[in-house]
């Protein structure tokens, strides 16, 4: 039973490879693409469309900034946490900026 399991699984992935491959050929349409993380480069992004060190945007998403550091690179991804905020933040930036400067600390 499981060797039928596993080779079921393997022509299941082999058929979507060839999907794949045919919809970035150009010779299908119509597919369902899904995106699992966002980029790497989507924290830079995110990050430098708010004007934040990668210290002041770690400590907004609420991770070390070694962390931030490893998205930029590509190294990590982000948690789905992680990925949810950050998708926040690129679609409303200036809604988040107003979030970050009434949770401020008063000096």
């Amino acid at each position: 039973m499981a060797k039928k399991m596993k080779r079921r699984l393997a022509d299941d992935l082999l058929e979507s490879l060839e999907e794949a491959r045919d919809y970035f050929a150009g010779k299908r349409t119509g597919a369902v693409v899904h995106r699992v993380f966002p980029r790497a480069s989507d924290a830079r992004e995110v990050r430098m469309k708010l004007g934040l060190s990668q210290r002041e945007f770690a400590a907004i998403i609420g991770t070390g900034v070694g962390t931030v550091r490893k998205w930029e690179l590509g190294t990590r991804r982000p948690s789905g946490a992680a990925r949810t905020l950050i998708a926040v933040i690129k679609a409303e930036p200036k809604a988040v900026r107003r979030a970050i400067a009434k949770n401020k600390p008063a000096a």
